[in-house]
């Protein structure tokens, strides 16, 4: 007996390449077998096998209803080796319309609803199949698509449907797997269709000329898509991008002047009851100054009513205000990223989305065409078996009563195939009427007709097409039309800029905003604070200060170049110590701030590095209010922010730490909003050391405030930008800039 050597084998190996090795396997599993959608029927795994699953239960548009608990055991047992929490999460998905704009199950019970409302157990649910699923699953039986053996062994699954529905686009799809990721909205099939039918009639077709048939997602929820004809253009051609979804609405108007906006259709995939409880809690924030009051009104269709605070506001502000704070207007993403016929994953254009579709519907055809016809022949062999023995029946019967071997006998004596021979012994004895004789001629003449006709469909590609246009044609006439294909999604054009800000009830309470030189900022009632009454914790003192409004934007500016903009009114308030800046914008324990000034849209500044690089930036290009800033001033590396001034003037006066002074024209700098800067003033060794903007006519007050410089007392530094400059008067190196 042979002794087993790999009991108690152990290799070595590297934790490294084990690792690398495993996570790869799991990596391709999650994005072959459970996230990435295949382009040609558009469903995963997971959906794939339950639509089969449905349909080898007979459980069609026309049957009766079955327990949803039944199809998810036949699911898990027989196809799907994963938990029944998970098919049936997406079993009811597939059965929500809300959810799916063309639904592949039909449900019967409490399939959950927008409000974000689970599904009642799979014990007290039914399903069946829709017609639309049907669609996926035609002619499935016909040989046209592969099939494999399940995770046992013991069944056969489809590797793809046959998809007479163009589902990848009609519902899309989302997922996440590793490394990578899918979103793909849903759109009109009838749109689809329009599309595929132009791109069969003109294969070299643009994606802007199938945007004409097919214009943009149309959501189950409705909505207005308010994007930008171009945006979407790019982001139908590259497979990536996003698209602006908005609430629909409308003014109710009321008794004595009043008026209320009534919300009927909110974007894809925001739950209602979510909603209703954002705005409920901006308003108790007191961030939605212009409403006065949420009520949720809807019944099977969507109600949301919105009381202004006053008669006397424009409802189009209103909503904007809530357009900009809530999700009743949101984003969706496109991320055409999707398994190809080859099961290679890629991000996908519009045009090849639709041709990778109508290339598996061609495949389809060519492999049911010659299904179909190697059936005809086997039916036509048989028939003329038939056809011959009927001349001379009684012979037939003698050899079936008297020979030993019938079959030998009818072979040799009526030169028939093993099939005829086997097929003429089967025959039942009512068959030898004169009348079935006719019915196997007419039968025989169909045949042979419907034989020339796959001949001829099989032989040339035109008429392979001309079929695939006729069935796409079908399938527009079918989903196409009536309340299920009627378009859902407004398209408008990019909404016009509102001024919001103009219509909020303003409140403009004077404050000094108060930063520690350890970081922690606050602002203070009133402006003339007295620097020596303000306290700070033990060890700190006064960084800066700066007096502003309660409306202000405040920017700070650091020494990596960005800019932070931070709203004073949502500042700390009152006399304690305040709250560490770092935990409010994200700025490193390396970096420092240089300066924070209250921001004017028709105001500039002069920026510049320690090595002596500047430009002029908008203060409205600098703001950012978001955690991570706005990158402005762009810096190489042992480079840090030096300068940001008030760009007030026509003149700009630098000093370098070699104590070279230099004077140029204000109008020699370039204004950007973003960039490295152009050189202020050369060095041989050190940096900037600092840098100021002044008016010729005014002088300039630096380094001592208290005491103006007029431009005479300069004119001997006059140069051009990017000169060395001249030694500096000692008045200009005795005092740092104030």
């Amino acid at each position: 007996m042979p002794v087993d050597t790999t009991a108690g084998h152990i290799e070595d190996t590297k934790l490294a390449d084990a690792l690398s090795e495993r996570y790869l396997a799991y990596a391709m599993s999650t994005i072959m077998s459970r996230s990435l959608p295949d382009v040609r029927d558009g469903l995963k795994p997971v959906h794939r096998r339950m639509i089969y699953a449905m349909q080898q239960l007979k459980l069609d548009p026309s049957a009766g209803f079955k327990k949803c608990a039944r199809v998810v055991g036949d699911v898990i047992g027989k196809y799907h080796p994963h938990g029944d929490a998970s098919v049936y999460e997406a079993l009811v998905r597939l059965a929500q319309d809300f959810a799916v704009r063309y639904p592949l199950v039909e449900g019967q019970g409490n399939f959950g609803s927008i409000d974000g409302d689970n599904a009642a157990a799979m014990r007290y649910t039914e399903s069946r199949l829709t017609e639309v699923a049907k669609a996926l699953l035609e002619g499935i039986g016909e040989d046209c698509v592969d099939f494999r053996p399940t995770y046992d062994g013991e069944e056969q699954e489809p590797v793809v449907l046959p998809a007479a529905f163009p589902n990848l686009l009609a519902n899309g799809a989302a997922g996440i797997a590793v490394g990578m990721a899918t979103s793909i909205p849903p759109h009109n099939v009838g749109e689809i269709c329009a599309a595929a039918l132009a791109l069969i009639r003109k294969p070299a077709m643009t994606t802007v000329e199938l945007l004409k048939h097919m214009p943009g997602p149309d959501f189950p929820t409705g909505g207005s898509i308010v994007e930008d004809a171009d945006a979407i253009a790019r982001a139908y051609e590259t497979g990536r991008g996003s698209f602006r979804i908005r609430s629909k609405w409308e003014v109710e108007q009321g008794r004595f002047g009043t008026w209320q906006i009534v919300v009927t259709e909110i974007p894809y995939q925001v739950q209602k009851s979510r909603l209703i409880e954002q705005v409920a809690d901006l308003m108790e924030q007191k961030k939605l100054p212009l409403l006065a009051d949420i009520r949720d009104e809807s019944t099977t269709d969507i109600r949301l009513v919105l009381e202004p605070k006053s008669r006397g506001i424009e409802p189009a502000v209103l909503m904007e205000t809530l357009f900009r704070a809530t999700q009743l207007e949101s984003r969706f993403g496109l991320n055409m990223n999707v398994l190809g016929a080859d099961q290679v994953p890629g991000v996908r254009s519009l045009k090849d989305v639709l041709q990778a579709w109508l290339d598996h519907r061609h495949d389809v055809l060519q492999r049911r065409s010659a299904n179909r016809l190697a059936a005809v022949n086997r039916r036509l062999e048989i028939l003329d078996g038939f056809l011959a023995v009927y001349l001379n029946l009684d012979e037939v019967i003698r050899i079936v009563r008297e020979e030993d071997d019938a079959k030998a006998a009818l072979i040799a004596t009526f030169d028939l195939t093993e099939l005829q021979a086997e097929s003429v012994l089967n025959m039942r004895l009512r068959s030898l009427r004169r009348l079935e004789e006719m019915e196997i001629r007419d039968e025989h003449a169909k045949l042979s007709a419907e034989k020339q006709s796959l001949h001829d469909l099989l032989e040339h590609e035109g008429l392979r097409w001309k079929r695939i246009a006729a069935e796409i044609k079908d399938i527009q006439k079918t989903f196409g039309g009536g309340p299920l294909g009627k378009r859902r999604s407004l398209l408008a054009d990019a909404p016009v800029e509102i001024d919001v800000e103009a219509a909020l009830p303003v409140e403009r309470d004077p404050l000094t905003v108060i930063l520690s030189q350890k970081g922690w900022i606050r602002t203070v009632r009133g402006h003339g604070q007295d620097p020596e009454a303000l306290k700070f914790k033990e060890g700190d003192a006064l960084g800066l200060s700066v007096e502003c409004y309660s409306n202000d934007r405040l920017c700070v500016f650091a020494t990596d170049g960005r800019a932070f903009t931070l709203r004073v009114g949502d500042l700390p308030r009152g006399r304690g110590d305040g709250q560490p800046l770092r935990l409010i914008i994200d700025l490193s324990n390396d970096e420092d701030i240089i300066t924070m000034f209250p921001v004017e849209d028709t105001r500039k500044r002069l920026l510049a590095s320690s090595t002596g690089r500047g430009m002029i930036v908008a203060e409205s290009a600098m703001t950012a209010e978001k955690r991570t800033g706005k990158q402005v001033l762009n810096l190489k590396d042992r480079e840090s922010a030096q300068v940001c001034v008030p760009a007030i003037g026509d003149h700009v006066l630098v000093i370098g730490q070699n104590r070279r002074m230099l004077v140029f024209p204000l109008d020699q700098l370039p204004e950007m909003t973003r960039g490295l800067g152009v050189i202020l003033q050369k060095y041989k060794d050190g940096g900037l050391r600092d840098a100021v903007v002044f008016a010729a006519d005014a002088g300039v007050a630096w380094p001592d405030p208290a005491r103006t410089r007029s431009f005479a007392d300069l004119k001997d530094y006059l140069g051009k930008r990017s000169d060395m400059g001249r030694t500096a008067p000692a008045w200009a190196t005795r005092k740092p800039r104030a």
